[in-house]
C-alpha cells in the first residue's frame, strides 16, 4: 500500500484545475449501457472508481475505451448479452449497484451482487428494492446477490416517495424506469447536480423525463434510446475540498478554473462566515485565507445544503480557528473515523453520536496517521499539510478512489507531498 510522506506547515498559491466529477461519472457510464449505439463521455476523471466501473460495464459484454490522455470515455453496448454484476467487482465500490437499474432498463432483468465501499456507515440498498417493487420489478435476494427482472417488456409503473431523498436510489429508479415503465413518479428525489446530469443526458438520448431538479421527477417510457456526446461535471467535491484547504493557511491564495460555482449550493456562503475572501467569476473560484480563521458551526443537509462529502475537511479547517465550533452529520452519522486521527496530530476534539466538539485555536504537530475512507483522507492531507514537522498518511489507496493526481496537483501549488510504498 502506498502512503503519503507530507512536510508543513505549507501555504497554498497558484492556479488548480478542477477535474471530472467521478459522482456524476459513474451515472452516466450506467446509462450509457441503455443505448442502441455507443456514448462517449469527457471530463471523465482517472480514478480507481472509474477503473473499476469500466470492467463492471465490460462482463455484460459491452465494450468499454478509455482514453486516458484526453479524459474521453465511450461504451459501446452493441454486445451487450450477460446481465449480471459479480460480487469481485461491486464490493470494490458502491455504485457498481447502479448496474441494478440499468440492467433491469436494458436487458428486463439482472443479477448484481450487495455492494461493497467505503468501511463506514450502514448505507442500505432497501429504497432501490422497493423503488422498483413500486414500479412493478420483482425483485428477490439470493445468496448475497438481488435478482431482479420486470414480467413484461412494459409495466405500468406507479410512484415511489424516497425516505430519506437518496441520490443513489434516485438514479438507479430512473436508470430502470426510462425504457419499461408506462409512467413512474419519484418523490422526495434527489436534487444533486449529477442528478440533474444523468437526466440532461438520458433526455438527449430520447428518455422521456421531467421535474429534474425538483423534489418529484416523472418518466415515461421511451421506446428506444440512442448514444450521444456528452460532457461530465466538474467535480464539487473536489472544488469543495480545495477551498477549505486554501482557507488554513494565512498565506494562502488560490484559484480554481474549471469549476460550476452554481453547483456548490451554499457552500461558498459558508465559507465566507470564516473570513475567507471568495471571489467567483464565470467558471473560476479564487480563495484567499484570512488572518484569522472565525468558528463557524455546521450541519450537513441534503443538496443544495451543506454537503456530507465537505464535513471531515470543514472539521479540519475548524481546529484552526479562532474559537470552539461544531460539526454535525445529519445524513450519516457515524462518519467521523478521521476524529482519532486527527487527535493524534494534536486537534482537540470531542464526539457525541452524530457531533464533533471542536476546540479551536491549537497548532498540530506531524505524525503518522491511517486513512480509513475516501474524505476521511482527504481531511488528515489537508492537516499534514499546516501540521508542523513531517507526517505520514497510510493506506491513500482510498485517495486514489476520488482524487485525481491529487499530490501532484498540490504540489504544484505549493504543498511538499511525497507517495512512497508503506
Amino acid at each position: 500500500m502506498d502512503k503519503f510522506i507530507i512536510d508543513g506547515p505549507s501555504p497554498l498559491r497558484g492556479t488548480l484545475p478542477i477535474s471530472g466529477s467521478k459522482n456524476a461519472a459513474l451515472p452516466l457510464m450506467a446509462a450509457a449501457i441503455l443505448g442502441d449505439s455507443p456514448t462517449t463521455i469527457s471530463l471523465v476523471p482517472k480514478l480507481k472508481d472509474i477503473y473499476t466501473f469500466n470492467n463492471v460495464i465490460r462482463v455484460t459484454g459491452t465494450t468499454v475505451q478509455f482514453d486516458e490522455e484526453a479524459n474521453t470515455l465511450t461504451i459501446d453496448p452493441g454486445n451487450l448479452g450477460f446481465a449480471e454484476a459479480p460480487y469481485d467487482l461491486v464490493r470494490k465500490m458502491r455504485a457498481s449497484f447502479y448496474m441494478l437499474g440499468a440492467l433491469l432498463g436494458r436487458a428486463g432483468e439482472a443479477k448484481v451482487s450487495l455492494p461493497g465501499g467505503c468501511a463506514w456507515g450502514p448505507r442500505p440498498v432497501d429504497l432501490h428494492l422497493k423503488g422498483m417493487e413500486a414500479m412493478g420489478a420483482d425483485i428477490r435476494l439470493e445468496k448475497g446477490y438481488v435478482l431482479g427482472s420486470f414480467p413484461n417488456e412494459t409495466v405500468p409503473g406507479g410512484e415511489y416517495t424516497l425516505s430519506p431523498s437518496s441520490v443513489g436510489a434516485t438514479v438507479n429508479l430512473i436508470l430502470a424506469a426510462v425504457r419499461r415503465t408506462e409512467h413512474f413518479v419519484i418523490r422526495n428525489a434527489a436534487k444533486e447536480p449529477d442528478v440533474v446530469l444523468l437526466c440532461k443526458a438520458l433526455s438527449a438520448m430520447g428518455a422521456h423525463i421531467s421535474g429534474a431538479g425538483s423534489d418529484t421527477i416523472t418518466i415515461q417510457k421511451a421506446n428506444r434510446l440512442s448514444g450521444i456526446s456528452i460532457s461530465n461535471d466538474p467535480d464539487r467535491i473536489e472544488t469543495g475540498t480545495f477551498m477549505i484547504a486554501a482557507a488554513m493557511h494565512p498565506e494562502s491564495s488560490l484559484t480554481l478554473t474549471g469549476t460550476q460555482p452554481a453547483h456548490l449550493g451554499n457552500f461558498p456562503e459558508t465559507l465566507k462566515k470564516t473570513g475567507a475572501d471568495v471571489s467567483i467569476a464565470d467558471d473560476s473560484i479564487t480563495v484567499k485565507a484570512p488572518s484569522e480563521i472565525k468558528p463557524v458551526p455546521v450541519e450537513t443537509e441534503i443538496y443544495p445544503g451543506f454537503p456530507t462529502d465537505l464535513q471531515a475537511q470543514w472539521a479540519t479547517l475548524m481546529t484552526q480557528a479562532t474559537g470552539d465550533s461544531a460539526v454535525t452529520d445529519t445524513i450519516y452519522f457515524d462518519r467521523f473515523s478521521y476524529v482519532p486521527e486527527l487527535k493524534r496530530l494534536g486537534a482537540r476534539l470531542a464526539l457525541e453520536k452524530n457531533t464533533v466538539q471542536i476546540q479551536g485555536g491549537n497548532g498540530l504537530s506531524g505524525t503518522s496517521v491511517m486513512s480509513t475512507d475516501l474524505r476521511a483522507s482527504v481531511s488528515l492531507v489537508m492537516a499534514a499539510m499546516i501540521a508542523e514537522g513531517r507526517s505520514e498518511v497510510l493506506r491513500v489507496y482510498h485517495l486514489d478512489r476520488g482524487y485525481e493526481d491529487l499530490e501532484h496537483k498540490l504540489n504544484r501549488v505549493g504543498a511538499a507531498i511525497t507517495r512512497a510504498d508503506d
